[in-house]
């Protein structure tokens, strides 16, 4: 988060912008219901359970709403230069 920002979308908020914060919580479900049977820890992962490998949060634009990752709101910054 130390670099500029430019919305790709509405390609003019530079300033306003909310840093999503993505916590990662591997759970097992009951295939009926739907209701969580087991919270899995990263560390003990079966092998069937493919562990996130996402970015750690997203940016939502201030202005328009859009969301996506940090990178996409650099790179157009970089762009206007």
């Amino acid at each position: 988060m130390n670099s500029p920002y430019l919305c790709p979308n509405c390609k003019t908020n530079k300033t306003r912008f909310n840093i999503i914060e993505q916590h990662v919580k591997s759970v097992k479900l009951d295939p009926q219901t739907g209701s969580v049977i087991q919270e899995i820890d990263k560390l003990s992962l079966d092998p069937f359970h493919i562990p996130y490998k996402g970015p750690e949060y997203k940016v939502q634009c201030g202005a328009c709403g859009l969301i996506e990752e940090e990178i996409t709101f650099i790179k157009r910054a970089e762009l206007q230069k």
